[in-house]
């Protein structure tokens, strides 16, 4: 299943202007399975609760699942 997805997270921090790479936690990838589960772990990780919604400690989080660039119908917006 790990091998699926690109193997790795993109940090990207607009105000300090930085990009981290990390490889993907395996233990992560089968915890939370595909793009929503991704994001909403990592929604829950990075924004604490009652955050004012442009503040710029928000996140914005673009995930993808095991199933993108397959032929199985996954298109979501």
């Amino acid at each position: 299943m790990i091998s699926s997805y690109a193997g790795r997270v993109l940090h990207v921090d607009l105000t300090k202007r930085s990009i981290k790479k990390q490889d993907l936690d395996p233990n992560f990838a089968r915890k939370y399975l595909g793009g929503k589960g991704f994001g909403a772990r990592l929604l829950y990780d990075l924004v604490p609760p009652k955050l004012d919604p442009y503040s710029p400690r928000n996140a914005i989080i673009f995930c993808t699942g095991p199933l993108t660039a397959t032929m199985a119908p996954t298109n979501r917006h």
